[in-house]
């Protein structure tokens, strides 16, 4: 069997989706050197950072934080763009895992009760097959134990592409796009609202307000990336 598995290694050698260097047999997603090089935030041991000021003064949020820094032609946007157009789904599960195991030395993390995903429109859903903070959100799931909901809020419009729009512009481009389908199945809970990559973060606060509209609820956030205009 191992023969065989080393025959199968050697044909179709298993390669680090962030550096394109093969994989040893104890290294998985990505490499041990891409990994130890990781732009880590450290946002989640502190109240005070880059992502708390992105909404500071415009929607109230009990915390807030990200995974990695998000830097153009880096190693994070070539991670993203793996997971997110070449469909390899396996990135935003071992990432979310990831992060989820230094989520765990904040206190605020035991209190989550619930993980919703940043929906997609069913329209991009269907030509995407998948939805890419679902798959990050599972991995955190998997290793906090709590349970991600995907049918509550829901994405009722198709919103254009936020590239290149203004702070305002992509407000208003989100403006409305989310709906709860039962809002009394969120009453009281703590949820963690979760994006891929928070930039002015529109999205997130149009899907926050909806949220917030529950009696009872609090809302953190936490993304994969962060980055900035």
């Amino acid at each position: 069997m191992n023969m065989f598995s080393d025959l199968i290694s050697l044909l179709f050698p298993k390669i680090c989706f962030s550096c394109g260097d093969s994989l040893f047999k104890n290294e998985k997603i990505i490499c041990t050197s891409c990994h130890y090089k990781l732009p880590k935030t450290n946002f989640h041991k502190s109240n005070h950072h880059a992502v708390s000021e992105v909404f500071s003064g415009r929607i109230k949020l009990s915390n807030t934080s990200a995974f990695l820094y998000f830097g153009k032609r880096g190693k994070v946007q070539n991670l993203i763009h793996q997971f997110k157009y070449r469909k390899n789904k396996e990135i935003g599960v071992y990432l979310g895992k990831l992060y989820a195991i230094d989520l765990q030395e904040t206190n605020w993390i035991k209190d989550v009760d619930l993980i919703i995903p940043i929906p997609l429109h069913h329209s991009k859903l269907k030509v995407r097959g998948f939805n890419q903070s679902e798959e990050f959100a599972n991995g955190l799931s998997h290793i906090l134990d709590v349970p991600v909901c995907t049918n509550n809020l829901i994405r009722v419009r198709k919103s254009e592409t936020q590239t290149l729009k203004s702070r305002y512009k992509r407000w208003e481009n989100v403006s409305g796009i989310f709906e709860l389908t039962t809002i009394e199945e969120i009453y009281n809970k703590h949820i963690l609202l979760v994006d891929d990559v928070i930039t002015t973060g529109a999205t997130i606060e149009a899907a926050a307000e909806e949220l917030l509209r529950a009696s009872g609820v609090k809302v953190s956030v936490v993304a994969l990336a962060f980055t900035t205009i």
